[in-house]
């Protein structure tokens, strides 16, 4: 079950612990895959690892409006085969109280975390409808469905790809693309790390599985999503967040 062979992907966002793992499983199912983010050097690192021949990198600055199409088609090169999974995971914060937020800061979250993703969804739609398959799978956040005081500009960017995921799979439900996200809550992350004791125990007492979440538990939702045994199922949001918000 879940296997990929003979896919390719496409992962934003490759060079952070959830993008990595990502990437990791799809490459791990038999897909080959095509790592992205800013830091090339990580992820370089990152696909030698992988290896076999599956693994490529496609660096790219996604606050640059026209890096999308040209970000597919570079992937698409490098690969040497047409995308047949997209993962959007690249995003960005820019936390602050909203009377204290700027402008700038508003925008390039929404820039980063939203309309980046759009761009990335209408370039490797554009093929997919051609060859009447696909998958999309967005990476959204529990911040969306709860919002977060300091994160005006996230809640409203993660909000807005669950509605145009939903809009999207409406769309080219048809052609036989499926358009899914999937919504992380607190993981594993240097920032968690972190945490004072206090304020990390009162975190963990609100999720009733009792403990933060992993990369790999991201990864695996998305590989459910982008695979075969998945046809069925668009325009939903995987929750992926121990019970922290039952939605």
């Amino acid at each position: 079950m879940f296997r990929l062979d003979g896919k390719t992907a496409l992962v934003t966002g490759a060079s952070g612990g959830i993008g990595s793992a990502i990437a990791g499983i799809l490459h791990a199912q038999g897909a080959r895959v095509v790592l992205s983010g800013t830091r090339e050097s990580v992820i370089q690192q990152q696909a030698d690892k992988l290896g076999k021949g599956r693994a490529f990198v496609a660096a790219a600055n996604l606050s640059d409006a026209g890096a999308a199409d040209a970000l597919v088609a570079r992937a698409e090169e490098v690969a040497g085969a047409p995308l047949d999974i997209l993962v959007n995971n690249a995003g960005l914060t820019r936390d602050t109280l909203a009377l204290r937020m700027k402008d700038e800061d508003w925008n390039q979250v929404l820039d980063v975390d939203l309309a980046a993703p759009f761009r990335l969804c209408r370039a490797t739609l554009k093929g997919m409808l051609r060859r009447r398959a696909g998958r999309i799978v967005n990476i959204a956040s529990i911040i969306a469905a709860t919002g977060n005081a300091g994160q005006a500009n996230y809640a409203a960017a993660k909000a807005g790809m669950i509605g145009m995921s939903k809009s999207l799979a409406q769309e080219v439900g048809s052609r036989g693309i499926t358009v899914n996200v999937v919504a992380p809550g607190f993981i594993v992350t240097p920032m968690t790390d972190a945490l004072p004791d206090a304020q990390r125990e009162k975190l963990l007492g609100s999720i009733p599985l009792g403990r933060l979440g992993l990369p790999s538990d991201v990864a695996s939702a998305v590989l459910y999503l982008a695979s075969d045994e998945a046809s069925w199922i668009t325009g939903s949001t995987l929750h992926v967040n121990g019970g922290m918000a039952m939605i």
